[in-house]
């Protein structure tokens, strides 16, 4: 079993993990995160940090018998102050060393929960752009006496590239001092004109509950997809069970704000969710079985009618409207 930081964040209820003095130790009672964090503070001395791979290996060994996801000390600031980082543990961003393309940072993806990362151009000056846009990508390997660099000539998000160069290499090249290094400067003199490679630098709003400083993060790999197909919602969902796992569910903000990320690439104004009302009981649901407990309904987006399932409109707040159930929308599938 695979864990990944996202994964943790998608339920309101789950198990969780503290530790102390270094020592992980699995709880295995249902708290929310705030009542979690108490917990482990009156208890233990905090919600896990995780600082590196070996620490996430761990975890799994510790968990390898739950069926439960569990809550770690990682956690979103909507106003928090967002702060570049390395993905290289253990490697500082310095300011002063940074080599920006002139009129970057531009910052245009600040709204987005997993941040804006980085990417190189051939002249080893830096730019930002959202975290989901795909380019090749830029990985390196520590050994005993000297550092390899690799251009994976493979297109994937910031974050996929991210899980790619750690389970084949050691990171994502990270620190000035990797990028100026004249072995990687081959590499990257190697991509002919392929001008955007993605390197290890993003920033993010995320912060650990101990109030470390760590950079490490194991974002899930997307688990959801828009497919930009016009279907009525019981075609939809018939398409979600044949070909992924269903229509999305969403039962907490950190699931809306993923999803209304992917949503804004729909063609159009709504796309379809998971969620049905029923006349007979008279409520609404999800068909994965979840309780409705978090909701995001605009004010004049719910009428209880029938034949009426939830869509998530694709721009503006990304609320949700009832739409009748023959109307022809793009849709959003949970991968298994």
């Amino acid at each position: 079993m695979q864990w990944s930081l996202i994964l943790l964040f998608l339920m309101a209820q789950c198990c969780f993990m503290d530790c102390q003095l270094y020592q992980f130790h699995y709880i295995n009672e249902n708290k929310t995160w705030t009542e979690a964090q108490q917990y482990c503070r009156e208890k233990h001395t905090d919600l896990v940090t995780v600082t590196n791979m070996k620490d996430m290996k761990r975890l799994i060994n510790i968990s390898a018998g739950s069926k439960n996801r569990a809550w770690i000390g990682l956690h979103y600031q909507t106003h928090g102050t967002r702060t570049w980082y390395w993905s290289l543990p253990g490697v500082e961003f310095d300011v002063s060393e940074t080599n920006w393309m002139s009129g970057e940072p531009t910052d245009k993806h600040r709204n987005e929960i997993s941040g804006n990362c980085g990417f190189l151009f051939k002249s080893f000056t830096w730019a930002d752009e959202s975290c989901h846009h795909v380019e090749f990508f830029l990985c390196y390997d520590e050994t005993d006496r000297n550092q390899k660099y690799h251009l994976i000539e493979d297109k994937k998000t910031w974050q996929k590239a991210q899980i790619y160069c750690r389970e084949n290499h050691t990171d994502m090249i990270s620190g000035t001092k990797q990028i100026q290094d004249a072995r990687s400067a081959n590499v990257l003199n190697s991509v002919g004109n392929k001008t955007h490679i993605h390197f290890g630098l993003f920033r993010d709003a995320w912060k650990w509950s101990d109030g470390s400083s760590f950079s490490f993060r194991y974002w899930h790999k997307d688990n959801v997809i828009l497919i930009k197909e016009n279907k009525t919602w019981e075609d939809a969902l018939n398409y979600c069970r044949d070909h992924h796992h269903d229509l999305v569910t969403i039962t907490n903000m950190d699931d809306q704000r993923w999803i209304q990320e992917k949503v804004k690439e729909a063609s159009t104004d709504h796309v379809w969710m998971g969620l049905r009302y029923t006349c007979t009981l008279d409520f609404w649901f999800w068909v994965s079985d979840e309780v409705v407990r978090y909701k995001n309904w605009a004010l004049d987006g719910q009428m209880d009618d029938c034949d009426m399932s939830g869509a998530m409109e694709t721009r503006g707040k990304h609320q949700w409207f009832k739409r009748n159930d023959d109307e022809m929308l793009n849709f959003i599938c949970s991968k298994k």
